[in-house]
């Protein structure tokens, strides 16, 4: 693993299309937990390095720069979204501390955030965390999608266990006073679709007291889709055909995709846990 340092122009980014905020900011370029399903490979294309898991890039100026940004007039105090490409408490963050950093300017400026991660390092900062959630809105989620943590360690190899997550989200909710939920995505056929891994997370949120959980299906595009199906060829050839065939595109067949939420929705409905938190609460003003 090689941390290297850059600088960084701008700090937040303008974010377009169906998500719950348009502002978004990356600390890392790179992640260090290793996830099959990655969609953000192709970041490190602009940095002309191959080494997505490994290189891990830090915006050495980053809290100086996003200081100039939401200090200006113009800046309306609008959420912004922590972790969409690269988690901002990935291993890397225990030495860097720059999301502590950070979280401290949100505090400071009473800005609202959206913090997506896969780590147990944020309760690094649940200090800060409660702090900012009594004077702005404030959403924190853990992706989980497997409950079955020896399928989980082989497509999320680096990240925090599914078990562990969930410790995470339960210590949130008690002692903050932000919205907190679960990312259940993506969802991978034939790996982690079952009823019962899908019915085992949502009774476990129910029972944690979590405010929503958000699904979706897993997507394959650019140069995610070769990197997944090639691994998943490494531990199951009949699977490997089976997923090549569903995803002639990025996205599974209708037919897949249709039978799956039909049996989605009915544990939707045995669960007090809906997937419209988020947007209703956390969105620009």
């Amino acid at each position: 693993m090689e941390y290297i340092p850059i600088q960084c122009k701008s700090a937040i980014r303008k974010v377009r299309g169906g998500m719950p905020y348009q502002h978004d900011v990356n600390i890392y370029r790179g992640c260090e937990h290793g996830c099959l399903y990655c969609y953000a490979l192709y970041s490190h294309d602009y940095l002309d390095d191959e080494k997505f898991y490994d290189h891990i890039y830090y915006k050495e100026n980053i809290v100086e720069i996003l200081e100039k940004e939401i200090s200006k007039p113009s800046w309306q105090k609008n959420i912004i979204n922590f972790g969409s490409v690269s988690d901002s408490y990935q291993p890397c963050e225990k030495e860097l501390g720059l999301m502590r950093e950070v979280l401290k300017l949100m505090i400071r400026y009473q800005n609202p955030v959206n913090i997506s991660t896969k780590s147990t390092l944020i309760l690094r900062d649940i200090d800060l965390l409660a702090e900012l959630s009594k004077v702005a809105a404030v959403n924190l989620t853990c992706t989980v999608t497997c409950a079955d943590e020896s399928i989980q360690q082989v497509i999320e190899p680096r990240a925090a266990t599914s078990l562990e997550r969930m410790k995470v989200l339960q210590i949130l909710k008690q002692k903050t006073n932000a919205s907190v939920g679960i990312l259940m995505m993506p969802i991978i056929p034939y790996i982690t679709d079952s009823y019962e891994n899908i019915e085992a997370i949502y009774k476990l949120a129910q029972q944690i007291d979590l405010d929503y959980i958000v699904p979706g299906t897993l997507y394959l595009r650019g140069k995610t889709k070769p990197y997944f199906l090639n691994s998943i060829r490494q531990y199951d050839e009949n699977l490997y055909w089976k997923l090549k065939h569903l995803y002639p595109k990025g996205s599974c067949l209708k037919e897949y995709k249709k039978e799956f939420y039909q049996s989605l929705n009915q544990i939707r409905k045995k669960y007090d846990l809906e997937n419209k938190v988020l947007k209703d609460t956390y969105k620009d003003e």
